[in-house]
Order: C-alpha cells, then sequence, then structure tokens
C-alpha cells in the first residue's frame, strides 16, 4: 500500500506540472503532520478498539487554479503512516488517506491566502503480523479500505519574498471515515504543516 501511494502521489505530481503549461497556476506541496481523535467513550468497557492517533505523517499532493479570478480549482492529496504503529502488541498497521478535493483559494494579503478544500476519498490500512505465520502458503497481512468525506483549511504563508513561489501552509483536515471499526471512531483529525512551490504565469 505504501508503494501505491507513493505511485498515486508521483502520477499526480505529473499530471499537475502538466497542467502548469495550460497558463493556470498549480501548487505543488509536500508536508508532514500527526493524527488527533477523540479518545474511547467508555473507559470502563474490557474490549476497547484502539484510537487512530499520534505518530508522523507525510504527504504530498498538489493544487490546480483554473478560475483564477473566482480562485476555485480541485486538490489531490496522500498522506500516509511513515512508521508502522502497533495494534494490540500483535500486528502493525500503516494507515494511508487519499482524497480529492474541491477547493476554494481566496488571497488575504499579498503574502497570505487561505486554503479551503472538502471531498472524499479512501482511508487503508495495511496490518501485518508481528513474526512469519509459520505455515506454507500463509499471508501475514490483510488491508482495510474505507469510503471517506473530508474537509481541510490551511492558512498559506509567502515567507520569502527573494523566492515569491514558495509558501508555507499550517493546515487541517479532518476525516469522517465510513465503517472505520477497526478504531474506536470514524472522525479522525490530521493537524500539520506543508511546504508549497506555486507554478503560474507572471
Amino acid at each position: 500500500m505504501r508503494k501505491f501511494a507513493l505511485l498515486t502521489s508521483a502520477s499526480a505530481v505529473l499530471l499537475f506540472a502538466s497542467m502548469a503549461s495550460a497558463q493556470n497556476q498549480v501548487d505543488l506541496l509536500f508536508g508532514g503532520a500527526t493524527l488527533k481523535s477523540y479518545p474511547p467513550i467508555n473507559s470502563s468497557a474490557n474490549f476497547q478498539t484502539p484510537t487512530e492517533k499520534d505518530g508522523t505523517y507525510v504527504s504530498v499532493g498538489g493544487d490546480y487554479i483554473g478560475f483564477k479570478k473566482r480562485r476555485l480549482g480541485f486538490n489531490v492529496e496522500t498522506a500516509w503512516r511513515y512508521r508502522q504503529g502497533n495494534y494490540y502488541g500483535y500486528e502493525t498497521y500503516r494507515p494511508i488517506f487519499t482524497d480529492a478535493n474541491a477547493l476554494f483559494q481566496p488571497k488575504l494579503s499579498k503574502k497570505l491566502g487561505l486554503d479551503v478544500m472538502a471531498g472524499a476519498g479512501v482511508a487503508s490500512n495495511r496490518f501485518t503480523l508481528l513474526g512469519p505465520c509459520g505455515i506454507p502458503g500463509c499471508v501475514n497481512f490483510t488491508s482495510s479500505n474505507h469510503f471517506m468525506e473530508d474537509f481541510a483549511i490551511g492558512i498559506r504563508y509567502r515567507f520569502w519574498h527573494r523566492l515569491p513561489h514558495f509558501f508555507i501552509r499550517p493546515e487541517a483536515h479532518y476525516y469522517h471515515i465510513q465503517n472505520n471499526v477497526e478504531f474506536n471512531s470514524d472522525s479522525v483529525f490530521r493537524v500539520g504543516a506543508s511546504i508549497g512551490y506555486t507554478i503560474a504565469p507572471d
């Protein structure tokens, strides 16, 4: 799944780069974040599904603004946990969030801008048993995929006037994951920042 996420991200970057020749704005982004979620509602229960949180998440994505006066476009992004998490102590897991969004990108000032995104995607998880199966033909991993809706907001800041095409974007993403039965909540938040580069006509 990690290789699939990287392949998807690389394809998206090439797609956005090719769109730049159409004289519209294209943003390429690379980011880091962590995951937050609600704690279990009933802490006294004997059996609790884990809370999907913490860890370092890496993301790659791109924006395309095709209606420059109205600042409308779309966004594609993939984020995955850099190191596998521990699931009940006998297997590991790696979440991957891939989404496509409608994007509204108003300018607040010469250096500041706002990114507001809403869309849908897929939350994937690969669970891997610790140690070998010990049985010929045994597969020690399984994958889980769930449809999700997402909403995100970020504030972009062009921090260096000598390189005006670069920007940093503190951001927060909300994912509503349908039937997220492997964890205790359907709602998770990814909070972090991205470094971006804008390709646009002068």
